[in-house]
């Protein structure tokens, strides 16, 4: 791993925030790290308030898609709203349909399954809304790009208005209205939301036409915190907003579907990195194993009782996807071995009965083992399917552009896409892919990288900090954990191996200067097992993360290791 300490603000901008806030200079040192030089912007980040989220009037075609839904529920048409099979998508269709039924009626959900449909709009779901006399199809996380199902929906007189956040393409589809902070003609102020963000805009501006402010919506931000989370978007300007009320919600008075879901892993309170870990993959499960509509239908539920049997069902789907995704990805691991040369700077394996619904999840785990841009394919009807994952600093996106005319359909962001593509075109594409990484990437980029926000002793380390670090929260991209660094470091003799395979590190570590007369800490490293004999030395430096461990009811402090040399 590259260790990168990251370049020290000024002393006299530290000073002056940390006589402001009334702290000591490193935590001054963090926020300045942060952008955050003064007393107001301090206040706001550790204190955000809804009345701070921008205007959603702001974004384009806002009008539009609130005047054709106003005209859709004076003229008691059917609505439809469709939304993709992730995380992000349920709970967006979640979000829309369940504040459109709280005044009106005339509202059906659906999300395509992603087997036979695939992603985003399908015709299969124009037919659906045509069966059921739709007139109007509300599209979340998806439909930037479905040219070619807006047309033919319009060809039967049904109406699209699209919610998405992906970056478009050249060409935009001939919709009502087309909410995504993406479209280089859209003013509005921030363009890092999510799906469901930009779904929670839309209620937001209904709202407002109704009389209603934003405290009135502030039962649907789990929804929103849930899929910020999941979709790894950054947690900065309106995110963070979103994600931290949305976390309160969550822990305070959650939905029924969440309540569900927390009771059965009885954990007191969630972050971020729980909802990541803990309920975003239980409620993807659902739309990987077996349908997504059993996840909208747990999240839209309003009878406790069901709601269990619901999130029983989804938890049996979450250890069978987890049980097939270790599977698969250890047969993708031999592939890799036995197949890829040691100087690619991809990894790309195929097998066609692999589950296409787990497919992303091992394309992560095998770039965390091989740490370059990487794609598993699967075979899904007559084409081959794949997911795409890249690493820190490469826009796989953009390389999939350069491959374009070797693939049929693909979309995502950055750090993640999806594609489809002929059999036939398989080895051409992945010869292409290799050729345009290998030219574009920086090769700094396929060993991961730790941030380092500040080098400190082991004695710098006190509950307090602890406290004022947690406040630093709801992390993820944009505002990840302060990640300290501490040299000439010594285990106190009680370091050791844990886990099952015993791949985890445990030990106890204490400043090597001062030994057992100062401060010493519990350190937990996970996947570093095979650092043990390195902190059985004297003098090893550590990267770390404050945590805290929760054991027979008690909390303490320790250490959460990234690495040690």
């Amino acid at each position: 791993m590259r260790w990168t300490i990251m370049p020290k603000p000024e002393e006299e901008q530290i000073n002056a925030l940390a006589t402001a806030l009334g702290v000591d200079d490193l935590v001054a040192q963090l926020l300045v790290q942060r952008g955050i030089t003064t007393f107001d912007e301090a206040k706001r980040f550790f204190r955000p308030k809804l009345s701070q989220l921008h205007d959603p009037f702001l974004m384009k075609d806002m009008e539009l898609a609130v005047a054709r839904i106003e005209e859709a529920v004076a003229k008691g048409e059917n609505i439809l709203v469709y939304g993709d099979y992730d995380v992000d998508g349920t709970t967006s269709v979640a979000l829309l349909s369940s504040y459109l039924e709280s005044f009106y009626p005339n509202v059906a959900t659906y999300i395509p399954d992603r087997y036979t449909e695939g992603y985003g709009v399908s015709f299969q779901g124009v037919d659906f809304a045509e069966d059921n006399d739709i007139t109007l199809i509300i599209t979340l996380d998806c439909g930037v790009k479905a040219i070619d199902k807006v047309a033919y929906a319009k060809g039967k007189g049904i109406d699209f208005i699209i919610c998405d956040h992906h970056r478009p393409g050249s060409e935009l589809p001939e919709a009502v209205a087309i909410l995504d902070p993406k479209r280089e003609d859209c003013p509005y102020p921030y363009d890092e939301l999510c799906g469901c963000g930009v779904g929670f805009k839309l209620i937001q501006a209904l709202g407002s036409k109704r009389g209603q402010t934003i405290d009135d919506l502030i039962p649907y931000l789990d929804l929103v915190a849930t899929a910020i989370g999941a979709d790894i978007v950054p947690i900065t300007g309106e995110n963070r907003i979103l994600a931290y009320w949305g976390l309160k919600v969550i822990n305070e008075n959650p939905r029924i579907g969440f309540k569900a879901i927390i009771d059965q892993i009885k954990k007191k309170e969630l972050t971020i990195t729980d909802v990541v870990f803990i309920i975003a993959p239980r409620i993807n499960a659902a739309g990987r194993m077996e349908h997504g509509q059993h996840a909208v239908n747990l999240l839209r539920e309003q009878d406790l009782e069901k709601a269990k049997v619901f999130a029983s069902e989804i938890e049996v789907y979450n250890t069978d996807r987890r049980n097939l995704d270790q599977e698969i990805a250890k047969e993708a691991l031999l592939q890799i071995s036995e197949n890829s040369e040691e100087e690619a700077y991809t990894s790309v394996v195929y097998k066609d009965d692999w589950h296409k619904g787990v497919i992303g999840i091992v394309a992560s785990r095998l770039m965390e083992t091989y740490y370059r841009p990487t794609l598993v394919f699967t075979k899904s009807g007559d084409k081959l399917a794949a997911s795409a994952r890249s690493v820190k600093g490469f826009d796989v996106y953009r390389a999939l552009e350069q491959c374009a005319d070797t693939i049929e359909q693909f979309g995502g962001h950055k750090y993640a896409a999806g594609l489809t593509m002929l059999e036939a075109n398989y080895e051409a594409f992945k010869a292409r892919f290799e050729e345009v990484v290998s030219q574009n990437i920086d090769r700094k980029l396929l060993s991961p990288e730790i941030k380092v926000d500040a080098i400190i002793s082991i004695d710098n380390i006190s509950p307090k900090l602890m406290r004022i670090v947690k406040q630093f929260a709801p992390f993820g991209p944009g505002n990840q954990a302060p990640v300290f660094m501490a040299e000439n470091l010594m285990d106190t003799g009680y370091a050791k191996v844990v886990g099952n395979d015993g791949g985890h590190l445990k030990c106890r570590i204490a400043d090597a200067g001062i030994g057992s007369r100062g401060r010493s800490f519990d350190a937990i490293g996970f996947n570093l097992g095979i650092k043990l004999d390195r902190v059985k030395q004297k003098g090893f430096s550590a990267v770390f993360s404050l945590d805290e461990n929760e054991w027979q009811g008690k909390i303490s402090l320790q250490l959460r290791l990234k690495d040690v040399k």
